[in-house]
């Protein structure tokens, strides 16, 4: 599989905002899927269907316990996200960088008075 296969997959698994919240809440800890649902205030049918959906991406992993499913973040592929993301992070940096240094080279302008100060007088 190329490398931009590899990262579309949890690019297009996360362009979801509720699989968001749901790496956001699992950031922290493994959690039930019962403790997920309450949390997002959503039916657990409709999370199980999310996490059916991010476990498939590969984005986390499921283990059972009892008559729990515990779900867990799997950082890998984000890892692999931000490696891809990389050049553009340095791209951005180095334009903030040329943009501070024009900005350095710029003459001071004098800050503006308050509002209330300048109506006053």
């Amino acid at each position: 599989m190329k490398y931009v296969e590899v990262v579309s997959l949890p690019f297009d698994v996360l362009a979801d905002p509720t699989r968001r919240r749901v790496l956001n809440l699992l950031l922290g800890r493994p959690r039930h899927v019962g403790e997920i649902a309450h949390d997002l205030e959503m039916s657990q049918p409709r999370v199980s269907e999310h996490l059916r959906v991010l476990r498939d991406a590969g984005l986390v992993t499921v283990r059972a316990e009892a008559q729990r499913r515990w779900y867990e973040l799997r950082p890998e592929p984000l890892a692999d996200l931000d490696a891809w993301l990389a050049p553009y992070r340095r791209l951005w940096t180095e334009r903030l960088e040329m943009l501070e240094r024009h900005l350095d080279t710029m003459p001071d302008v004098p800050e503006e008075q308050p509002r209330q100060a300048a109506e006053e007088q």
